[in-house]
């Protein structure tokens, strides 16, 4: 259970402005990635979202809460969901998966860990950006 921040004015717009997207539009969104919700409820607070419920894995749990929090209009997640704290990273200007995988696992050659862990929304190693949200593995 813990509170995650975003930067509110980064991220993917789903509502064509600054405005905080819907829990509907959310949960498309979640969807549109392949993410399994089973078990989970998303629903939106002014510009914060709560996740709670069981999710079915804890990489589900954290995927769901990234992929709700690298909104456009979204500012944090509240994650009422059980299970163990997850280790998060925000990109900060001039960082790289390899930066970060140094940073965060030892070893920079293990950027793929990184990509791995944030597929689906992340497409490309080389397309993150300042602000965003990265999934740090914790099995890795």
């Amino acid at each position: 259970m813990g509170l995650w921040n975003f930067l509110k004015g980064a991220g993917k717009s789903l509502s064509g402005g600054d405005d905080t997207p819907d829990a509907d539009a959310l949960k498309q969104e979640v969807s549109d990635l392949g993410l399994d919700t089973e078990g989970l409820d998303i629903s939106v607070e002014g510009d914060t979202v709560k996740v709670t419920g069981a999710a079915v894995s804890q990489e589900m749990r954290e995927k769901v809460i990234l992929a709700v929090g690298n909104v456009e209009g979204v500012s944090a997640v509240a994650d009422e969901t059980s299970g163990p704290e997850p280790k998060f990273h925000t990109v900060e200007k001039g960082d790289t998966l390899w930066g970060v995988s140094k940073k965060a696992l030892g070893d920079g050659n293990r950027y793929s860990e990184i990509f791995e862990a944030n597929r689906p929304m992340l497409s490309h190693p080389d397309k993150i950006y300042p602000g965003q949200v990265l999934r740090i593995p914790q099995d890795a």
